[in-house]
């Protein structure tokens, strides 16, 4: 097999440097990132694989280029794999991004000017479920519902709020709702309201896949992910449907789907990320994949518990996933109540390798560079082998960093050199008994 990695530092060593910083920070910071993880060496080889040099625009067996036999096979093998891990009668692996794949979604059922109806973006939703600065605010009239005081979703407002606006699609599935999301509750919803209903389960799909959160099968009309975040493959996205019929039309789903991708939407796809896709779905089939998943819940549940015991308040009060959203408005340490903004605590944790998100927090009066929360995931840390005690001294360390941040605003702060250079000195050593590629 052609490693191209092995090529580069001979070719070109400027990027080859700039490659080994990159991977020596991925070994050396604590990912908390939600969104993020860490592919397997098998999902690398096949992203750096000479499957990259073909065009293939088209389905198998219905290609507008030659020499696609082998490609076909690697494709038919990604979607055969996907139908099976997700339990779907069809399933699309071309789409290059979740962003992308829900749009080939709104493609295929919606008309420019039509109403949809999305989770707000400050309560958790998308950028892609009715964001004014999004193509879904700007080309569809965007409605929206949120959370409540208690920061859950409320599905009998969802019901008013649909019954009221009428949308024809439904959009369930978040970016930072710690909470499960009830399907069936919504596709009642969107029954009521005659609406179609998409699930975009992009940060849950590894949870659904292993059955460790409810399935959008047989509910939502569609279901778009993302293949990286809890799945832990590559940078891409899929868009899973069964074969039934369009509302009040012949059409049938799956088509509408495959053609609002190819040609609607995109031009070739990316062989290589599809062939990693392939590799990333026979991965998740594993039983060590689903133990994988228990322990990211049970890592992100201590990490919640144990943030919580040091003053910090929690969106919903905790989590059922592998994320949770902390507000920083009020933080009631032993030493002292403070509060903070997220672009804050989110820099002066990056000083000490540890790495996390700013996020806005439920109705949140802060801009989204600034915000009044931190999102926290754990699929990351997981993936390394960190478990529960290890959730207590990430917790520890977090909580360090933040009591001795001097706040000036927000945007401003200072952080004791003594402070930063203990963490970091801790963070580095709990991953090097943790380590990702250098093993």
């Amino acid at each position: 097999m052609v490693t191209p990695k092995n090529y580069i530092r001979t070719v070109d060593k400027e990027m080859a440097d700039l490659l080994s910083k990159e991977e020596f920070r991925q070994e050396m910071t604590i990912e908390l990132i939600a969104s993020e993880n860490y592919v397997s060496k098998a999902v690398l080889e096949a992203m750096g694989s000479v499957a990259t040099n073909k065009y293939a625009e088209g389905k198998p067996g219905q290609r507008h280029y030659g020499g696609c036999e082998t490609i076909d096979k690697i494709e038919n093998l990604a979607v055969e794999r996907a139908k099976k891990l997700f339990g779907c009668e069809h399933a699309n692996v071309q789409p290059h991004a979740g962003s992308q794949a829900n749009r080939a979604v709104y493609d295929a059922v919606l008309k420019p000017g039509d109403t949809i109806l999305g989770m707000e973006l400050s309560c958790g939703g998308h950028l892609t479920h009715g964001s004014k600065a999004n193509f879904s605010g700007k080309f569809y009239k965007a409605a929206s519902y949120g959370v409540n005081e208690k920061g859950l979703i409320d599905y009998d407002e969802v019901l008013d709020i649909a019954l009221d606006r009428r949308p024809k699609m439904i959009i369930c599935g978040a970016s930072a709702y710690p909470r499960e999301i009830d399907f069936e509750k919504f596709r009642k919803i969107a029954d009521k309201a005659d609406a179609y209903l998409l699930a975009d389960i992009a940060h849950i799909a590894g949870l659904v896949a292993t059955g460790l959160h409810q399935s959008p099968i047989g509910k939502a009309h569609f279901v778009t992910t993302t293949t990286h975040k809890t799945l832990r493959g590559p940078r891409g996205a899929i868009i899973l449907c069964n074969k039934e019929k369009e509302k009040n039309g012949n059409r049938t789903l799956d088509k509408m789907i495959d053609s609002a991708v190819f040609p609607g939407g995109q031009g070739g796809p990316l062989e290589n990320m599809i062939a990693a896709k392939a590799v990333a779905f026979m991965e998740a089939m594993q039983p060590e994949f689903k133990e994988y998943q228990r322990q990211v819940i049970r890592n992100a549940n201590v990490l919640a518990e144990e943030l919580g015991r040091r003053g910090f308040n929690l969106v919903s009060g905790g989590t059922d996933t592998h994320l949770m959203l902390v507000d920083l408005r009020e933080i009631k340490s032993w030493r002292r109540s403070y509060s903070l903004t997220g672009y804050v605590l989110e820099k002066a944790l990056e000083e000490a390798n540890i790495i996390l998100n700013k996020n806005q927090i439920p109705y949140d009066k802060r801009k989204q560079n600034i915000t009044s929360g931190v999102r926290i995931g754990t699929p990351a840390v997981t993936t390394r082998g960190m478990k529960e005690e290890e959730m207590k001294t990430i917790a520890g360390m977090i909580n360090k960093v933040s009591d001795n941040i001097c706040n000036y605003g927000e945007k401003d702060y200072k952080l004791p050199w003594s402070v930063r250079e203990d963490v970091k000195t801790e963070v580095m050593e709990l991953c090097s008994r943790f380590r990702v590629y250098l093993r």
